[in-house]
């Protein structure tokens, strides 16, 4: 059966068509998934974006310095506060859809979305992922790191530096007019030949002028396959791997804390990009 023709892009009314525009619906007339018109962002909202994503980093760079085995995640979430409104900007997660904090804080088996909390102590050992996301000017950025606490085994290092590993390979998989598909399968690859499974149910997204737009960046698929990537879409890759099976589950208590099924750690790094002429430019990372 041939593939459903969704017309996602739409030549501007009046005009002649831009060599772009050909490009573009000569793929989306093949059956491929393209993006609106809207996802693709004007020099000026990169740029927007770009100074977003430099308070974004200066946040993560400032945990880097400060984090340390006794601290607690509410800790980390004052740091983040303070510098972000100090930087004229806001954290994009505080009071997002109820969300109650201004960065997310996820320990060994939290895949993502932990909330931080004055009882939540950083242990020796502990991997944790600190999920910072920016606002400023109207301009969203989002990126996030693992951090190590004390005598990590060697298991949970591995998790963390194939994690690593495979934001790298997504990356470099991203090319444009390539697809999203693209991503996912380079990043599946590398994780289940490391022994680690990818989750299915959270995906990258792409942001800039909302917290979360289109394509979703899946981390697991086939080559050719999702959005076809244009030069100005800005999206975040951002895997999440786990040492045992994908499965996850929400803590019903809170709403929010995503688990893994299994008990077993879990890892995540991500950047927010911009796609070029010549490939992706990391935004904040």
């Amino acid at each position: 059966m041939p593939r459903r023709k969704i017309n996602n892009w739409r030549p501007v009314k009046g005009q002649p068509l831009t060599e772009l525009d050909k490009k573009i619906l000569y793929i989306q007339n093949k059956g491929h998934l393209v993006p609106r018109r809207e996802l693709i962002k004007t020099p000026e909202q990169i740029e927007g974006i770009r100074r977003s994503g430099v308070v974004n980093t200066g946040v993560l760079d400032l945990i880097e310095k400060e984090i340390h085995e006794g601290m607690s995640t509410a800790e980390i979430d004052k740091l983040v506060y303070d510098y972000t409104i100090s930087h004229g900007a806001i954290p994009a997660p505080l009071n997002y859809e109820g969300f109650p904090k201004s960065v997310c804080t996820s320990i060994n088996e939290v895949v993502c979305h932990g909330i931080p909390s004055e009882k939540e102590i950083l242990r020796d050992g502990d991997i944790i992922n600190v999920d910072v996301s920016t606002i400023l000017d109207g301009y969203y950025s989002d990126a996030s790191r693992m951090f190590m606490i004390g005598n990590v085994s060697p298991e949970k290092r591995r998790l963390v530096e194939v994690t690593k590993e495979c934001l790298e390979i997504g990356m470099e998989a991203a090319k444009p007019f390539g697809f999203v598909g693209d991503i996912g399968h380079a990043i599946q690859k590398h994780a289940e030949k490391n022994g680690y499974s990818v989750v299915r149910d959270l995906c990258g997204h792409g942001v800039g002028l909302e917290f979360h737009e289109e394509p979703e960046v899946t981390h697991f698929g086939r080559k050719g396959t999702g959005m076809l990537l244009v030069p100005g879409m800005v999206f975040t890759i951002e895997p999440m791997i786990n040492m045992g099976r994908y499965d996850v589950y929400i803590d019903a208590d809170d709403g929010w804390t995503v688990l893994t099924d299994d008990g077993l750690p879990s890892a995540q790094w991500e950047h927010t990009f911009v796609m070029t002429e010549s490939g992706l430019e990391t935004l904040t990372y």
